[in-house]
């Protein structure tokens, strides 16, 4: 962003923070990109994830970040539990991601509480940033997007793309998984930037094989 603040310089916003444990990593590349404790003014969230949301405490403590997210996503964060909302729905995702936490010893995360929440529509033109949010419920039911003026879609865990752009294995409902893919489609995006691996387009996705 190109938004001047009282101190004379760029104001940012960051769209999901990454685990914990690459902390050092995310310092460096604010650092990079001229990110201090004066200029980063929101933190997006896509969904709950502790891969998304791990180093939002500290974001919040030592840049004075304001977090935003969906609120159905909300109460997993306040609770530090990725698993919280999906002791009540897919029991299929739900015990891939036990497997997993107890695997990687990873799973409860430092609780936090956002300063505000996002929801379809609205209208991020306030914080310097010419885009908009979308609700994309895929691997919870609080997933978003964030949809730029020039058309560029950063989807959080709606798709992935490693070897080539793909819908995500764990998933909180199918229908509104398959809904997101439909809406996004509606957006024309020009380009789509996934929360696991490389930017791809949209007919990239529908071409795959």
């Amino acid at each position: 962003m190109s938004d001047k603040n009282d101190h004379g310089k760029d104001d940012y916003i960051l769209i999901d923070t990454g685990y914990c444990r690459k902390r050092k990593e995310l310092d460096k590349v604010l650092t990079k990109e001229g990110v201090d404790p004066e200029n980063l003014k929101l933190v997006i969230l896509t969904h709950q994830d502790f891969d998304h949301s791990g180093n939002c405490v500290y974001l919040s403590d030592n840049y004075h970040s304001k977090i935003a997210m969906h609120m159905e996503d909300s109460e997993a964060v306040q609770r530090g539990d990725m698993l919280w909302y999906r002791k009540r729905r897919n029991i299929f995702t739900r015990v891939i991601l036990k497997i997993l936490l107890i695997v990687f010893r990873i799973g409860k995360f430092e609780k936090f509480t956002p300063d505000l929440f996002l929801d379809e529509g609205d209208d991020l033109s306030s914080y310097g940033f010419d885009a908009q949010v979308l609700h994309l419920p895929c691997q919870s039911k609080g997933s978003i997007g964030v949809l730029t003026s020039n058309g560029n879609l950063f989807c959080g865990d709606l798709f992935m793309n490693f070897k080539k752009p793909d819908k995500p294995t764990l998933i909180d409902s199918k229908e509104q998984l398959n809904a997101s893919i439909e809406k996004v489609s509606q957006c024309n995006p020009n380009i789509i930037f996934p929360g696991h691996g490389k930017p791809f387009t949209f007919d990239h996705f529908e071409k795959r094989e």
